[in-house]
């Protein structure tokens, strides 16, 4: 969970100053001078900033004061990085810019990039008039991957089912994550988690495999799976006598039944959270931008997120990806809420601004030039956090298989809400409707 807080704080980070660069890049396109655009950009860009980062914090604050156990991890990790990376992006980068250009308008500083130029500068895309195609995609994926969580169940993890603990013992040492891949297809793809236990040559082995029979034969069962799954994983022999512990053996000095280390508190305590979390961001925006609809959207998009992680779980277990709902996912989906809310707020707050300014009186217009407007920094950001958890999905192990997919999809998911759904529906709910 501690993790998890940081993969969303540098998430944050960037986008921040993505947003800052964005900002002077606009300027100067304006024909404001060097040292001019960049104090306007600080400026301009210090109120989405604001908003993304508290409303983020608003969640974190709430699983600090009703979370407990990894919930509570998750939001201390989250809220000082929001401090630290709000304080840093706003106020030690302008230091920084401001030394690179004491030499005046005439310092070579370009805030241009590739994706940027490849961008046209008058370009606007109608993005709101695909929303209805987009209300039926998410539907219809939603429903799919409900209907087959209603047939197949979910699959929990030990942390909200337990199960069966084994301890198990090598002469050398042992990659936990190669065998927990490999014992998950022997206990039919049920949850299983394999830690390294006191060192690295002893393993801690808990999976949920049989968990609702409590008879010995299902003891006997797990166990002569557990040991057939590592026979063929490590090449080496189960022996019952520990002297006989060698290099060519292995044993399982001790086995137990373990309980839900999820329990019914922490889940009280998240749910909890979660609707103070959602009820704080819904009236903060409220406040913020004025208008309920703006708040209702940015609410469904957070809802939309979370049920389209679940749906893409449960259509991957069809596909043959059996990934675990445990702990990690817990913690991804408090990330993908926040990396989504954020997105959210820096396009609602471009919308504002446009209808501030009277740019245009068609609100349609004044969405898609919102839409369209961020979306260099759209691209930059969420293609930067995807690098990270793609990396992490092929190369971070089993044990960081299900976070990294679940961000994978949140990131894709949280950007594509935030343009279609989130903005979109302002318009839809307004009694004004596209005027």
């Amino acid at each position: 969970s501690g993790i998890a807080g940081i993969v969303l704080t540098i998430g944050m980070a960037v986008d921040a100053n993505v947003l800052i660069n964005q900002r002077i890049r606009e300027e100067m396109h304006h024909g404001k001078k060097l040292r001019e655009a960049i104090k306007l950009g600080y400026q301009r860009a210090f109120s989405a900033i604001f908003d993304s980062n508290l409303t983020t914090f608003l969640t974190g604050m709430f699983l600090f004061i009703f979370g407990l156990g990894p919930l509570k991890g998750f939001a201390i990790v989250l809220m000082i990085g929001i401090g630290t990376s709000f304080f840093s992006a706003v106020y030690i980068s302008r230091v920084i810019m401001e030394w690179l250009v004491r030499k005046g308008d005439e310092a070579k500083m370009s805030f241009e990039t590739r994706i940027s130029w490849t961008i046209p500068k008058d370009m606007l895309i109608d993005f709101v008039s695909l929303r209805k195609r987009a209300y039926i995609f998410s539907s219809t994926i939603i429903l799919i991957g409900f209907i087959l969580i209603a047939i197949q169940g979910l699959n929990l993890g030990v942390d909200f089912k337990g199960g069966r603990s084994f301890i198990v013992a090598f002469t050398q040492p042992v990659e936990a994550t190669e065998l927990k891949s490999n014992l998950a297809a022997n206990f039919e793809n049920a949850g299983t988690e394999v830690k390294n236990y006191g060192g690295n040559n002893v393993m801690k082995v808990t999976t949920s495999y049989l968990v609702d029979d409590e008879s010995e034969a299902a003891d006997e069962k797990v166990k002569a799976a557990i040991i057939k799954g590592l026979e063929s994983t490590t090449g080496k022999k189960y022996t019952e006598n520990d002297r006989q512990l060698d290099d060519q053996h292995f044993t399982i000095p001790s086995t137990s039944k373990v309980g839900a280390t999820i329990a019914d508190d922490i889940k009280g305590s998240a749910y909890m959270a979660g609707g103070l979390s959602i009820l704080s961001i819904f009236l903060y925006i409220l406040i913020r931008f004025r208008k309920w609809q703006f708040s209702t959207g940015a609410i469904v998009a957070l809802i939309h997120d979370m049920l389209f992680t679940f749906a893409a779980f449960a259509i991957a277990r069809v596909l043959g990806f059996s990934l675990e709902i445990d702990q990690v996912f817990v913690a991804a989906i408090l990330t993908i809420i926040g990396y989504s809310i954020n997105d959210t707020v820096i396009i609602f707050d471009r919308i504002r601004e446009y209808m501030n300014l009277g740019t245009s009186h068609e609100r349609v217009k004044i969405f898609n030039m919102a839409i369209t407007s961020t979306l260099s920094r759209t691209i930059v950001t969420s293609s930067t956090v995807l690098i990270v958890v793609i990396v992490l999905l092929f190369f971070g192990g089993e044990t960081l298989r299900g976070f990294s997919f679940a961000m994978v999809v949140g990131v894709i998911i949280g950007t594509y809400s935030s343009i279609f759904i989130a903005s979109p529906l302002d318009i839809d709910l307004d009694p004004n409707g596209a005027n």
